[in-house]
């Protein structure tokens, strides 16, 4: 199934809103700190490490899966990519929304080179899975949702157990 380009800048506004309406959230709690470093149990991710995540992974789609290009954020790729165990280093508000932010500046860069030709196509960066970019686009689509979603159900059980 392919999708549409144009369709996947809409999809992943809608999921950014939803994203940094969490992080505001956060952001209103006497301790936003204590919130982001909540976690279900030992070595398991805490809020913070679900949602930086979600920027790294973008980050690292859009300078390595759909295209090779340099990136400012690699110093955070060990701690947040995929396999990755999140540690008790736990970033701030204002870090994770650059991140996010500055994430977010390059994958619709990326996105903005694929050519509605090219959809169906397997970049080199995900031959190894053998993902064309339209599987890619609509993985990097869910991936934002998905996480979110584990980052909310942590901060429902950090608020119940409060």
């Amino acid at each position: 199934m392919s999708i549409h380009i144009g369709t996947i800048g809409q999809l992943l506004e809608l999921n950014r809103t939803m994203t940094l309406k969490f992080l505001d959230e956060i952001g209103q709690f006497e301790d936003p700190a204590a919130a982001l470093a909540y976690r279900p149990g030992p070595q398991r991710a805490h809020i913070a490490w679900q949602i930086m995540h979600i920027g790294i992974t973008e980050e690292i789609f859009a300078t390595a899966r759909l295209r090779t290009a340099p990136s400012d954020l690699t110093d955070w790729f060990p701690q947040y990519q995929r396999g990755s165990i999140a540690d008790n280093n736990i970033p701030s508000l204002d870090v994770i929304r650059t991140v996010l932010a500055q994430s977010r500046k390059n994958l619709l860069e990326t996105i903005s080179q694929i050519a509605e030709a090219d959809i169906d196509q397997i970049p080199e960066g995900l031959k190894e899975r053998g993902w064309t970019n339209s599987m890619a686009l609509q993985i990097v689509c869910w991936h934002e949702a998905h996480h979110q979603g584990q980052a909310h159900l942590l901060l429902n059980s950090w608020k119940a157990e409060r």
